[in-house]
């Protein structure tokens, strides 16, 4: 990871290097949290990132953190660190909406388990950050928060439906964010915003809120932060009925090579939107970069569908409709206007129909499992195009095409398994772009060591320079 050349803030550094400044005395937890209060402070109004903030709250608990390590008592490796969550990982006390201006904010009374885990660790929780209505777009657009703006250029995307959390991850506030993910929303925004980010196996980091296909993920600017944010959220937990058993997993052993590896690149999802040419190149030269170091790599053919990519929208649409029938009139008026749309799709609908559809998503997850069963790992975009214009709600403007956009993720939320995304290279006017790295169902550490080597071997045009100030 690097900052950008110009900055020298210590809010920018990676988790392991804060630390190490704790220990040695060159700074301490309340030093780090001004800073990352300062740069909050200097480039918010512009980004748009958080949905709850309160700076007197930082400074106490990055003050308690630092009594801890004066006293040699920490409480794990993110002692003092400055994290933020997602608006869906409820804070006890907290206010939500869920990123729509329908409704009136509920206020926990309870943390989300994965909040609770970061809190055992002694993270510094810096807020809550945005996400569009009901988290239904792969955009920072939302009737309540407005728009969440990429820090790269606020005239593009940063991504959703973890906006918030991958445009803090690229300004510099800390260096560990937590998003959710049912169809790409923490990778998303990280091949947007040219960060890294892991929808971990289903189960892997326990919810509150547990739904097929949803995944909690830590996005960061390093492979290195992501695997330690993992060593304090990936713990079972009985309010998450989908969490698994305990696992003594050794996160932050990235070492390792990829000789020997038999890797698929699936370029052609088989459904969707078309790819940019760009963004092929790019992810064709990061299968290059794994070849030339002894992997073998194969082409993987497409295992979805268009007719599976259609029943995951309508299932989502019926599911939405329902949640948005059942506000008041008043409230309906309050809730994005595209969501409306989208959702109206859901309308009606006979209960054969989204049968046959949740059926349709189970031949998905089937035919994902089957095709990259025989593979270490497969390579591909994680999204078809790079950055769009941040007051567009899908990457396809305000028509209506569904979910033509998520075809390379939603395959591995469906099918429960392990992906990633990391930066591979720049289009020709400079937006970001993903290479997304799966693996083997609960083979998180095998996405996360993969991860780590092409982090390590990228060439330096494909590394980016984060935009921090």
């Amino acid at each position: 990871m690097k900052a950008s050349t110009t900055t020298v803030r210590i809010s920018a550094l990676d988790a392991a290097d804060i630390a190490a400044g704790y220990r040695s005395g060159a700074f301490t937890p309340v030093d780090v949290a001004r800073d990352v209060l300062d740069a909050v402070a200097a480039r918010n109004d512009e980004l748009n990132v958080f949905a709850s903030h309160v700076p007197a709250e930082v400074i106490a608990d990055a003050e308690a953190s630092a009594r801890r390590w004066a006293a040699g008592e920490q409480l794990g490796a993110l002692d003092g660190i400055p994290v933020t969550v997602k608006e869906n990982m409820h804070r006890r006390g907290v206010a939500y909406q869920s990123g729509t201006a329908a409704g009136s904010p509920e206020f926990p009374e309870s943390d989300n388990p994965a909040v609770e885990r970061l809190l055992e660790a002694g993270a510094v929780i810096v807020g809550s950050t945005t996400m569009p209505d009901w988290g239904m777009l792969s955009s920072g657009v939302s009737s309540l928060h407005g728009i969440t703006r990429s820090p790269w250029n606020p005239d593009w995307t940063v991504g959703g439906s973890s906006g918030g959390a991958g445009a803090a991850a690229a300004a510099g506030f800390g260096p560990i964010h937590m998003g959710s993910d049912i169809g790409g929303s923490v990778r998303l925004p990280a091949t947007w915003a040219g960060l890294v980010a892991l929808k971990p196996s289903d189960g892997r980091i326990p919810h509150d809120t547990p739904y097929f296909g949803r995944s909690l993920g830590p996005i960061a600017r390093s492979v290195a932060d992501v695997a330690l944010a993992m060593t304090a959220v990936a713990r079972p937990d009985w309010r998450d009925h989908t969490s698994l058993p305990a696992a003594d997993l050794p996160w932050t052993a990235l070492e390792g090579d990829v000789r020997g590896l038999r890797v698929g690149l699936q370029l052609d999802p088989g459904a969707g939107m078309p790819v940019d040419p760009e963004v092929t190149a790019s992810v064709s030269a990061a299968a290059e970069l794994f070849a030339s170091a002894g992997a073998e790599v194969v082409e993987v053919a497409p295992a979805l569908t268009p007719e599976m990519l259609d029943a995951v929208d309508l299932f989502w649409r019926v599911r939405f409709w329902n949640t948005y029938s059942k506000l008041s009139v008043a409230d309906r008026q309050r809730v994005l206007p595209f969501i409306v749309q989208w959702c109206s799709g859901g309308a009606d609908v006979a209960g054969r129909r989204v049968l046959e559809a949740y059926d349709t998503i189970q031949a998905m997850r089937a035919a994902t499992v089957a095709s990259t069963q025989p593979f270490d790992v497969v390579l591909s975009p994680v999204s078809p195009v790079a950055a769009f214009p941040a007051e567009w709600p899908m990457p396809f403007g305000d028509g209506d095409e569904g979910m033509a956009h998520i075809a390379y993720c939603v395959p591995y939320n469906m099918s429960g398994q392990p992906a990633s995304s990391i930066n591979s290279g720049f289009t020709s006017d400079g937006r970001t772009i993903g290479l997304q790295i799966s693996g083997r169902r609960h083979d998180d550490l095998g996405v996360l060591r993969a991860s780590a080597w092409y982090e390590a071997a990228r060439p330096a045009s494909a590394s980016p320079e984060f935009p921090i100030r």
